[in-house]
C-alpha cells in the first residue's frame, strides 16, 4: 500500500512564536489550541506565541507545546493527501502520532504529555542526569562505549538512535563524560552535551515510568486506526492496551529512531511520503539519511500548510 506516513517532532523543536501564524490562517488549527488551552486549564497558546522563551523550554511545557503544533497541523491538512498508512513520532511525538490515527484526541494527549513532562521533571531532581550527542560514530561503537563507560552505581545507556551514525546518550552525569570521552577515542567526530533537566530514556526515568503508566491506564484511549511505530520497539502498535504498555517503556527504553522509518518505510510502499508536522524540521532530514530518496516534506509553518494544500 502506498500512502502518508507521519512524523511527529520531540522536545527540542519548540520556539517562541510556534504556531501563531498557524492559528490566525487556519480555523481548524485554531480550534485546536483552543481545546488544548481548556483542557490544560492554562493558556498553553499564549506561552506558544509569545513566550518567555525560559518558560517556554520548560519540559512539562514544552512537551505539550510541541504535540499541540503538530496537531494543529494536522487538522488543517488530515483531509488532504493520500490514505494514511502509519505514524511515527521522536519521544513525546509518539503521542502526536496516535493523535494522528485517531487512538488519542489532542486535548488528552496535551494532558498526558504535560503529565510526562512533569513526572521526568521530578525524576531528574531526585536522580540528576545529562545527555550528550555523539556524532560521527556507528551505533555499535557508542554502545559499546557506554557499557566501558558503566561502573560503580553510574550509568550511561544509548537513548536516541536517530541515525547511524548519530546517537544520544543518556545517564548519570560521570558516566556520560566518561562514555564521551570513549566514544572520542573510538572515532566520534563530535560529542555534545545537551542542556536537558533528566537523563530521559535511560534507567533513571523508572520512577517517572511508573506514575506515567497509571496515567496512561485512565486516559480514554482507542485503538489506532491506522499503525502507530512504537520508539521502544520499531514495530506496529494496532491496539491501545500494547500502546498504553509501550508509551511506559518508552521512558526508560531508547527511541529507536532508525528502525522506526525503516519499518514505516517498509509499511507504507514504494512511493510514500513522509510529512512532518510540527515545529522545524529535524526528522524530515533524519528520514532523508536514513531512507536515501525518500518523498518527505515538513510542514510547521502557515505558508507550508498553504503550499501543500494548494498543491494537494
Amino acid at each position: 500500500m502506498v500512502g502518508t506516513v507521519w512524523l511527529c517532532p520531540g522536545q527540542g523543536a519548540q520556539t517562541v512564536g510556534m504556531g501563531k501564524d498557524l492559528a490566525e490562517r487556519f480555523p481548524e488549527a485554531r480550534d485546536t489550541f483552543q481545546a488544548i488551552d481548556e483542557a490544560l486549564a492554562f493558556p498553553l497558546s499564549s506561552l506558544m506565541f509569545a513566550g518567555p522563551d525560559d518558560e517556554l523550554t520548560q519540559t512539562h511545557n514544552a512537551q505539550p507545546a510541541i504535540l499541540a503544533h503538530s496537531a494543529a497541523v494536522f487538522a488543517a491538512v488530515r483531509a488532504a493527501g493520500p490514505a494514511s498508512v502509519a505514524a511515527a513520532g521522536h519521544s513525546l511525538g509518539e503521542y502526536s502520532a496516535y493523535v494522528t490515527a485517531g487512538a488519542l484526541t489532542a486535548p488528552d494527549a496535551a494532558r498526558l504529555v504535560r503529565t510526562r513532562g512533569e513526572l521526568m521533571h521530578q525524576a531528574g531532581t531526585e536522580r540528576p542526569g545529562t545527555m550528550a550527542a555523539v556524532l560521527g560514530l556507528a551505533t555499535a561503537q557508542v554502545e559499546a562505549a557506554c557499557h566501558e563507560a558503566s561502573r560503580d552505581g553510574a550509568v550511561a545507556t544509548p537513548a536516541n538512535l536517530n541515525a547511524p551514525d548519530q546517537t544520544v546518550i543518556s545517564g548519570d552525569p560521570d558516566a556520560v563524560r566518561r562514555a564521551g570521552e570513549a566514544c572520542r577515542t573510538r572515532g566520534a567526530k563530535r560529542v555534545i552535551p545537551l542542556k536537558v533537566s533528566g537523563a530521559f530514556h535511560s534507567p533513571l526515568m523508572a520512577p517517572a515510568a511508573s506514575h506515567l503508566r497509571i496515567a496512561l491506564d485512565r486516559a480514554p484511549f482507542r485503538d489506532p486506526g491506522f499503525p502507530v511505530i512504537a520508539n521502544a520497539t520499531a514495530e506496529p502498535v494496532h491496539d491501545a492496551a500494547r500502546a498504553r504498555r509501550l508509551l511506559t517503556d518508552q521512558l526508560t527504553a531508547p527511541v529507536r529512531w532508525v528502525d522506526c522509518v525503516v519499518k514505516a518505510a517498509a509499511l507504507a510502499g514504494d512511493g510514500a511520503r513522509f510529512i512532518e508536522i510540527g515545529p522545524g524540521n529535524v526528522l524530515a532530514g533524519l528520514v532523508r539519511r536514513i531512507v536515501p530518496g525518500a518523498n518527505v516534506v515538513a510542514l510547521g509553518t502557515a505558508d507550508q500548510v498553504e503550499q501543500f494544500l494548494e498543491a494537494a
